[in-house]
Order: structure tokens, then C-alpha cells, then sequence
């Protein structure tokens, strides 16, 4: 563990119950682990979380499992069957928080959905992630993140025009889906300070997505027309593109707003564009999109980028280029922040992964080790709720833990 794992961290003293599986549910839960909360991850035994086999493996294990599983406890128990289902009501009677992202109505039909558990447990918080929500005619339909993106608007704005979307290059929509679940825990949390009762958050992978799409739907309603793909560029919003440099490298430079158009129109040396009455603000601006689109790019064709670079930070223009992840290794802006944070797995071999966010002055969160094995955790869980060696030994041979 790191430096503030002696520190009394925000969530410490919380005990969360996770019952989903690969990206939502337990993108939540380690977001609430790195801030202290002991997390208990309830896995198939012998198979455990497909997410174990996801992307790039090394050692049998997957390398995004160290990143999404840190500081979490593994406990190997089989929610099908009826002893386990006992185990998991045990445990949810204790817990202050279960995260699970099963189909609507998967644990209702176990006995471990919010009536029997809150039945238990009052002051118990489930939070639900599902790709359409626990109401509505789309509820039982079987939901990824990828859907959640297309449904909730994302997906079509993707890409160039007229061409296929693309997606984007991670899964978005269920990380989206987890910031809420996490915000609606600590509402909750916050609520049950005065209530003393728990209650449930019901988050939905598309409704995520489109939380996330700005004036999309208003501008519909007034204009009753579709906003259509525009590559990399942001329409209504001028300039703000993707420029190709000598060499063929690209810039991405936001020159939108007022001050700093002037400032970017005198590097690029137009000087009648920053001075057009015209274009001083961004409605007009948007209006000739296309022309001062142009006026940058001639400028960045004939220079190298880090020329381009250079000359727009001195004239406090903000300006970029799109990072590979080696880019993001090495950057002395992100080391300083320490964002990029290494530590040991268990074969010795050291592991970059990224650091915690959000950054708290007097209580930050912790790296801690990487993902657990299967089921290392399951003794000493089932130990703490008094289950004894004899008991534990029987379960396990019937292959329940």
C-alpha cells in the first residue's frame, strides 16, 4: 500500500458488496475502494470475472484486472445456488453498499434483490447498473456499454461525415455509468446521515451516455433537425479542429474563445481576421467555420508540430496533439502529478497503471496492490461472518466457494 493507507481515508469503515461483473459495476466499486472502502468481490468459482481474460494477458491474468480490482477483496461463491445465495443475505446484512450490474430482475429471482436485502438491512444502499434501468419498456433487454453509447447519442456524432460511426476507443459508456453509481452512493450515503435508511440507485448505460450530450435534444426541439457527425471538429464552436502539420503529425488547437482567436489570428499572421468585426465573437465565427478552418490549416502545413506547439503556448493558445500511451508514460506533466503510479505484482515484474482521481488535499486515495486471485479472500471473509473451518471445507467441496 501507499504512503496514505495509514491515513484515515474518506470511505474507511465502509464495507461494499460487489456483485456485477467486468466493466461497470466494478469500475464503481474500485473508485470507492481507492478511497477506503473494503470491497468485497463476490466471483464464479473456478472461472471468476471474465474481465480476468480481457485484452492483453500476461501470467494467465489479464493487465487491465490490476487496474479495475485493486484494493478489493475476492471472495469465490457461487450465487446459484442456495447456500451461496445464504452466504451473499449474510453478507449484505452487514455491508453498507452492494453495486451489481445483472440484468433487471437476476437477483430478484435468487432471493438478493432490494426487497429481501432492505428487508435485512435498512440502512442498506444497492446501487443498480443496467443498460436501459429497472423501469421502462426496454428493461429486460440485454445491455453493453457499446449500446448504451449508440442509444444514448454518442455513437451517431462519432466519426466523418456521411461514413460509418466509429466508437470510441474505450468503453465509455460504462465508465460514465460508474462515476453516476458512485455519485449516487455518496448522495445516499449523505441522505442516510439524517434518514438512517438506506435506498436504491438505479443507473442506466444509455440515460449515462446521454447526460453527457450537452444541447443535443434542445436544439432538436427548437430546430427539429438532427446534429449530424462532423469529424473533429465541434460545429457551433469556432475554431476548434484538428489541424495536420508538416510531416503529417496533427495539432488540435481551440482557438473559441474571443481573446484568444485575436491572439491565434496574429501567430497565424491575419491579422484581418482578428480584427474583423465579424468574427469577434462565436456565433459569427461559426458562420465562417469553413474559411478560418482553412486560414489554420495553410499556417500548420508548413511548420513541424512542435514548432506549432511552441508558438501557440507562447501566445496562451490552447493547443494539443493526440498522446499515444507511450506519450502518456513518459510525460513529465502527468509524473508530477503522479498519475502515473507503478507497483509490483506478484511474479516481481513492476506494472505502470494510473493514479486516483479526484485529488484530495488531506485524505487522498491509495493505489494499493494489484487485482486479487480468485477467491483469496474468501476464508477470511467467511471467517469474519463466523462460518467455520468445517463448514467453509463442505462448501468448497461441493463447489459452492
Amino acid at each position: 500500500m501507499n504512503a496514505p493507507e495509514a491515513r484515515q481515508l474518506p470511505l474507511q469503515g465502509l464495507k461494499v458488496l460487489e456483485l456485477g461483473q467486468l466493466i461497470a459495476g466494478p469500475f464503481a466499486t474500485k473508485l470507492l475502494g481507492e478511497f477506503g472502502a473494503d470491497v468485497i468481490k463476490i466471483e464464479p468459482p473456478g472461472t471468476g470475472d471474465p474481465l480476468r481474460k480481457w485484452r492483453m494477458i500476461e501470467d494467465g491474468t489479464s493487465l487491465w484486472w490490476h487496474v479495475q480490482t485493486r484494493n478489493k477483496r475476492s471472495v469465490a461463491l457461487d450465487l446459484r445456488s442456495e447456500e451461496g445465495q445464504q452466504l451473499v443475505r449474510q453478507l449484505a446484512a452487514e455491508a453498507d453498499v452492494v453495486v451489481e450490474n445483472f440484468r433487471p430482475g437476476t437477483l430478484d429471482n435468487w432471493g438478493l434483490g432490494w426487497k429481501a436485502l432492505s428487508q435485512l438491512n435498512p440502512r442498506l444502499i444497492m446501487v443498480h447498473i443496467s443498460g436501459y434501468g429497472q423501469t421502462g419498456p426496454y428493461r429486460d433487454k440485454p445491455g453493453f456499454g457499446v449500446i448504451g453509447e449508440a442509444m444514448g447519442g454518442l455513437r451517431y456524432l462519432t466519426g466523418q461525415p456521411g461514413e460509418p460511426s466509429v466508437r470510441v476507443g474505450v468503453s465509455i459508456g460504462d465508465s460514465l455509468s460508474a462515476l453516476y453509481a458512485v455519485i449516487g452512493t455518496l448522495l445516499a450515503l449523505q441522505e442516510r446521515n439524517r434518514s438512517n435508511l438506506g435506498q436504491e440507485i438505479d443507473v442506466a448505460l444509455y440515460e449515462s451516455v446521454f447526460a453527457m450530450m450537452e444541447s443535443l435534444l434542445p436544439e432538436f426541439d427548437a430546430s427539429g433537425q438532427n446534429r449530424e457527425p462532423s469529424g473533429s471538429a465541434l460545429p457551433g464552436i469556432t475554431p476548434s479542429n484538428a489541424y495536420r502539420c508538416q510531416g503529417g503529425d496533427y495539432v488540435l488547437i481551440a482557438g473559441n474563445g474571443d481573446s484568444i482567436f485575436k491572439r491565434l489570428m496574429g501567430v497565424i499572421g491575419r491579422d484581418d481576421l482578428a480584427n474583423d468585426s465579424a468574427l469577434a465573437h462565436n456565433d459569427g465565427r461559426s458562420q465562417q467555420a469553413e474559411m478560418i478552418d482553412t486560414a489554420i490549416q495553410a499556417w500548420t502545413a508548413e511548420r513541424p508540430r512542435d514548432a506549432i506547439l511552441q508558438a501557440l503556448d507562447e501566445a496562451r493558445v490552447p493547443a494539443g496533439y493526440p498522446y499515444t500511451a507511450e506519450d502518456i508514460a513518459f510525460d513529465p506533466h502527468y509524473l508530477a502529478r503522479e498519475m502515473i503510479q507503478t507497483f509490483t505484482r506478484p511474479n516481481g515484474k513492476p506494472l505502470k497503471v494510473p493514479g486516483v482521481l479526484p485529488k484530495l488535499s488531506a485524505t487522498p486515495g491509495r493505489i494499493g496492490d494489484g487485482g486479487p486471485t480468485l477467491g483469496q479472500h474468501t476464508d477470511d471473509v467467511l471467517d469474519e461472518l463466523g462460518i467455520d473451518h468445517e463448514t467453509r471445507a463442505k462448501l468448497r467441496q461441493a463447489g459452492i466457494i
